[in-house]
């Protein structure tokens, strides 16, 4: 065997394509078995790269090679009944009186089935990710709305929560007049949906004084300042609140068919918060400012805000409140209520303020009746 011929046989034993072709009109003048195979080069006829390869840039070609480096770059071929993708790399090799370029064509198929694997499995991972976070952050949003934040990073954290007394809260305790007949005469849908849009104007305007939305239970809603972030402004921030709720009101029946009359009672005192429960867990509060709060709205009229004394001592000279008297409250005995009316700056600098339901004779120390004394003792401003 002349090494001629065994030249041949190891050319066309490789698994790579090869082929050689001149560099002036890239006439290709040699090509192996394999090369032949994948392009169909049948040898008799002449044949030029830009014709056999698919994504050959002549001029791209020589810039490179000019530059002393290899030009590289991947097409597609039709190989019996596969498709393969196909890496070609072109470089100028030296031979007797010139030079000659040298195209070598590996099958990339199994690497680019791999790639494209691997791509897949990365996007699906990737998308089940971006579910897990919003399903996360669907939960975290749920959460939040039966507990405060300090308290679900606790839970979250060490799985359970420690009960804790707070001596300083004041706490804001909502119920609307007449909310049964409506929900039982109202298009209840409509009704729902209106309270709802409600709560949610008392949310923001509870989060926008710092303060707590704790829970509503029906119609009532409940929210608390100075738990579990204490703060020494604990009744002024409710106080506005308080306020806010009551114009808000006013100024939605001025162009709503349902009237929406709420009554307020606010009051300071220690509390207890923690977690109640187990499959149905919500973060609840007890103790005697709870208590005293839904007394102080018992004694409420419509659109009328009731605070107890401890929180009026509390309130700086910007609220205006009324003393109403003395009221025999259920578990706390006699306390002096008043009647808050308005403030002269909250928040946006504009003046707030709220009409008295009723006006009454001046103030004596007679006992008020739940919910419809009237007022009797006098006090504009602090």
């Amino acid at each position: 065997m002349d090494m001629d011929r065994l030249h041949t046989l190891l050319l066309d034993s490789v698994g790579v394509g090869l082929a050689v072709a001149e560099p002036g009109d890239l006439r290709v003048i040699f090509a192996n078995s394999r090369f032949r195979e994948w392009f169909g080069l049948d040898g008799a006829a002449a044949a030029h790269l830009p014709a056999l390869l698919s994504g050959f840039d002549p001029e791209r070609m020589s810039a490179r090679l000019a530059a002393g480096r290899h030009y590289a770059f991947e097409t597609e071929i039709q190989a019996g009944r596969k498709r393969i993708s196909v890496a070609a790399q072109v470089t100028e090799e030296a031979r007797e009186g010139g030079t000659v370029l040298l195209v070598e064509c590996q099958n990339v198929s199994k690497l680019r089935e791999l790639e494209y694997m691997i791509q897949s499995y990365s996007t699906m991972v990737e998308k089940q990710n971006r579910d897990l976070r919003k399903e996360k952050e669907r939960v975290e949003r749920v959460l939040l709305n039966i507990m405060p934040k300090t308290v679900y990073e606790e839970w979250r954290q060490f799985g359970v929560t420690t009960p804790r007394r707070f001596d300083h809260v004041t706490i804001l305790m909502l119920d609307f007049v007449g909310f049964t007949d409506m929900a039982v005469t109202a298009d209840p849908p409509a009704l729902i949906q209106e309270l709802n849009d409600i709560f949610t104007a008392f949310d923001r305007i509870v989060e926008q004084f710092g303060c707590e939305r704790l829970k509503t239970i029906g119609d009532a809603y409940l929210a608390v300042s100075g738990m579990p972030e204490e703060t020494p402004e604990h009744a002024a921030n409710i106080a506005g609140v308080a306020l806010r709720m009551l114009h808000f009101l006013e100024r939605r029946n001025e162009t709503h068919q349902h009237q929406w009359r709420a009554r307020i009672g606010v009051a300071t005192g220690p509390v207890v918060g923690s977690i109640v429960g187990i499959q149905k867990y919500v973060y609840d509060v007890f103790g005697p400012g709870v208590n005293l709060a839904a007394r102080m709205e018992s004694h409420a009229e419509a659109m009328e805000i009731v605070i107890c004394d401890t929180t009026r001592e509390k309130l700086p000279d910007i609220f205006r409140t009324e003393e109403i008297g003395l009221a025999d409250i259920k578990g706390f005995g006699r306390q002096r209520l008043h009647r808050l009316t308005g403030s002269e700056e909250l928040g946006s600098g504009r003046p707030l303020g709220i009409r008295p339901v009723r006006h009454g004779p001046p103030a004596t120390d007679q006992p008020v009746e739940p919910g419809r004394g009237p007022a009797i003792r006098t006090q504009p401003t602090r």
